[in-house]
């Protein structure tokens, strides 16, 4: 017997539930000349007096697709949601440790590098052979004169914007274009009110805000409906749990067994804050900071009225009150609070993931399904692929859904997988001997077989598309460069290639690139201040 695929109950809001809402109503929309009609019934059930984690400040350049496609408008994201450009990630301390006095120095460490958003500039094999060139010490003539830059620097315009604190785009520019790619930071509770407003009164999605009291199944073993503290049963054909860490339907309900890979990536404990700016006019920063610690990092992210900023850590390596430490230090060390007028908020979680994410018609998004750690911002970028894919591969009736949920836990078993791999990646290439958490870090033991298999052959040729066997991966291979060759990997490689005599374009043509964007580009903060009393042109 089979059913058509017509009601959909999202439990949980948030940031992942209303993403969810928001790209299946805007996919399975009917659009008249007079209005608009899904085409399916979407309602999300969210808990009252449940505040977003926050966990997830920071967004993938993905998010400006993500949005076009909901119907947001993109200065309603500057105008609501205090948020800013972000066009990389830029580590400190990561390859080595600093002395003790400047350890927050996050100015003067000469071995701190970006991963920007951008991809190597001309030719994506070029870049591969710059990596080359720099770890083999040739002796490439301009290559020796560009000895003091990164590799970032020589293959990528965006790292100087970044350093700058430079926006990614003119506000001649239409809304989502860029000159540079770029994604966002943002408050996330009011990004998940933004979200929530453009569904309900755009979108036509339902909104109920009840708790969960049961959840109850057909003979099936299909999830029939849900029933809230109001009384009330809530029916659906198909389920999505955005409920958070508490995975409500596929952690608690149907006990689908977790994946810890805290033997992997040992951080489960942070602490964060948010600080107000000194001054009203304070430079935005274009980037997420990272900066090491003893036992894990300080993330720093410059939002338009504050910055969030948080310390990560792994509560096998150090104690909370020696981290909190740390994390004060770095506040106090940027002049922008005392220790006595910091509130922290400290969150817990078991870094890895479900053994599966779509089982009989209920299906996980977001925390619900795995979260591993904040580095690298991957936690928003997994709810859109997520939503991005139930909204693609929506099944018309129950008879199909097996096959599609098979198709989907496949595919997010390969994006946790490598996830984990490249986030792991940033720690076994550190130097750091500073404490035992960095040594582990660097033990066989805690890194994938398949990491060390790769690790052994980017020794003798860099990354490159054919190391990522999945189609459409979250990094590509551009991404492992940025990370092997801004810490200094080493990749020795005899061969040549007629790519070889591209080089010397590839690096003046970067330099021309970065002094023009400069001279062009206007400050983070002025841009967006600009947007906020002009807008910007539609798409």
């Amino acid at each position: 017997m089979k059913y058509e695929i017509k009601n959909i109950v999202i439990i949980g809001g948030g940031t992942a539930g209303w993403i969810t809402a928001g790209l299946l109503a805007a996919k399975h929309t009917k659009k008249s000349s007079s209005s608009l009609t899904l085409a399916i019934n979407i309602t999300v059930v969210e808990s009252p007096n449940i505040s977003p984690i926050g966990v997830g400040e920071g967004t993938w350049p993905s998010m400006r697709e993500t949005l076009k496609t909901i119907g947001i408008d993109e200065v309603d994201l500057f105008l609501h949601c205090d948020a800013s450009f972000k066009q990389a990630s830029k580590f400190m301390h990561w390859e080595t440790s600093p002395n003790k006095k400047n350890i927050n120095d996050v100015k003067n460490d000469k071995s701190a590098y970006y991963h920007p958003f951008s991809l190597p500039v001309n030719n994506f094999c070029v870049g591969s052979l710059i990596g080359e060139q720099r770890s083999s010490n040739t002796d490439h003539q301009e290559y020796a004169q560009q000895w003091n830059q990164t590799f970032a620097d020589q293959v990528c315009y965006q790292s100087i914007l970044a350093e700058k604190n430079l926006a990614p785009k003119l506000i001649t520019n239409k809304a989502y274009d860029y000159i540079a790619n770029y994604g966002y930071h943002f408050d996330a509770s009011k990004f998940s009110e933004l979200l929530k407003n453009h569904c309900i009164n755009k979108l036509n999605v339902k909104h109920v805000l009840s708790h969960i009291t049961a959840v109850h199944n057909d003979d099936n073993n299909n999830i029939a409906y849900v029933v809230t503290d109001t009384q009330r049963n809530i029916y659906g054909d198909l389920f999505i749990d955005c409920s958070g860490a508490q995975s409500l339907l596929l952690g608690k309900h149907y006990k689908i067994p977790f994946c810890s890979k805290e033997n992997i990536l040992f951080n489960n404990t942070a602490l964060a804050v948010q600080m107000p700016y000194k001054n009203s006019d304070d430079s935005i920063a274009s980037c997420t900071h990272s900066t090491a610690q003893t036992a894990g990092w300080i993330w720093d992210i410059g939002l338009q009225t504050r910055r969030g900023i948080g310390h990560v850590y792994s509560s096998q390596y150090t104690t909370d009150s020696a981290a909190e430490d740390e994390l004060y230090q770095y506040i106090e060390r940027l002049s922008l609070a005392d220790r006595a007028d910091i509130s922290v908020r400290k969150l817990s979680f078991t870094p890895g993931y479900y053994e599966k994410f779509w089982h009989q018609n209920c299906v996980a998004v977001g925390m619900s399904a795995g979260f591993i750690e904040p580095l690298e911002a991957s936690a928003l970028a997994m709810i859109e692929q997520a939503a991005q894919m139930i909204s693609d591969q929506l099944p018309a009736t129950t008879k199909t859904m097996a096959i599609t949920a098979k198709r989907f836990n496949d595919k997010f078993i390969q994006h946790w997988q490598q996830i984990i791999e490249f986030l792991k990646l940033h720690y076994v290439l550190s130097k750091r001997d500073d404490s035992p958490y960095w040594l582990d870090n660097r033990s066989e033991s805690s890194i994938p077989e398949s990491l060390q298999n790769m690790l052994e052959l980017w020794k003798y040729q860099a990354p490159s598309k054919y190391d990522i066997p999945q189609a459409s991966p979250l990094f590509p291979a551009a991404s492992y460069q940025y990370v092997l060759y801004g810490m200094n990997f080493e990749t020795k490689t005899n061969r040549y290639t007629e790519e070889d005599a591209l080089i010397d374009f590839v690096l003046k043509d970067v330099q021309n690139k970065r002094q023009k964007l400069v001279q062009v580009l206007e400050p983070n903060r002025m841009l967006i201040n600009k947007i906020k009393q002009y807008g910007l042109a539609k798409i």
